[in-house]
């Protein structure tokens, strides 16, 4: 599933490519027909991303929502586009590109009332200026559950997904097993603080990269697309830890695998 910086990225170029045009909307697969015939000749005022979920809003009020889920995936085109290719639930046409989405786990018509609703739900988006961690940090301090755990939780902070749960663990030395109300507050700022840093990074070069210099600027980090695939994460997937070289071990958390040292990760 694309974790927030790709979600981000995707709804700037989209903004880009897309934002203040009068758009053709189609549904080759059939299943989101009535809503294209509703939008296609509006104007699309912008993309917006919160966490895992995209917003497209038009001028009147409507919205489309679109969340990828495990495979969603956009195919962009020049235009012309090429002739539908699997089963599109969505294209998009604009002035110079389009996009098809094909089997996404939401594609809905809703109104700025839902779209409301539907950020409710989340916690604060490390990658938006309006994210305020406090909220994730009452749900920490209260939580039993472990950290490994509570950074899954949408409700929690939107957008981190497994890879950078374990990335952001190891880098801060915390083992994913360790309750989240035995943080204290200083360990949860440098957990915000490191989400924030590392998302940017991906949104940046559209990738997960977690073993370049921190110290660097975002746009310094731009250098991060040079670093081989094999050499971009620090311990999810991996045999050894990059630290002490100790078996590095994965168990079941919140549904998904989670990879951590236990001698580095107390």
């Amino acid at each position: 599933m694309p974790e927030g910086h790709t979600v981000h990225r995707i709804a700037a170029d989209q903004n880009e490519w897309f934002s203040g045009q009068k758009i053709a909307l189609l549904s080759p697969q059939g299943r989101f027909s009535t809503e294209a015939d509703v939008l296609s000749g509006l104007r699309l005022k912008s993309v917006e991303a919160f966490g895992k979920h995209l917003f497209y809003v038009f001028t009147t009020n409507r919205i489309i929502h679109v969340h990828l889920g495990l495979y969603g995936k956009f195919r962009v085109h020049t235009n012309p586009p090429p002739e539908p290719r699997g089963a599109v639930r969505m294209r998009v046409i604009g002035s110079r590109k389009s996009f098809d989405l094909n089997g996404p786990n939401q594609c809905e018509l809703i109104d700025s009332e839902k779209m409301e609703q539907i950020i409710q739900r989340l916690g604060p988006d490390p990658l938006r200026p309006d994210a305020d961690p406090h909220d994730a940090w009452r749900k920490m301090s209260t939580s039993t559950k472990p950290i490994g755990a509570m950074l899954l939780d949408q409700a929690v902070i939107a957008g981190i997904g497994n890879i950078y749960r374990c990335e952001i663990l190891f880098l801060l030395s915390i083992n994913p097993q360790k309750p989240s109300n035995e943080l204290n507050e200083g360990q949860f700022q440098a957990i915000w603080d490191l989400t924030c840093r590392l998302l940017e990074i991906g949104k940046i070069n559209n990738r997960i990269v977690t073993t370049i210099d921190l110290s660097e600027t975002a746009g310094d980090a731009m250098s991060a697309k040079s670093i081989r695939r094999s050499e971009r994460l620090n311990i999810y997937k991996k045999p050894f830890c990059p630290k002490c070289g100790d078996y590095v071990y994965y168990w079941q958390l919140a549904n998904r695998t989670v990879y951590s040292c236990d001698n580095c990760q107390q």
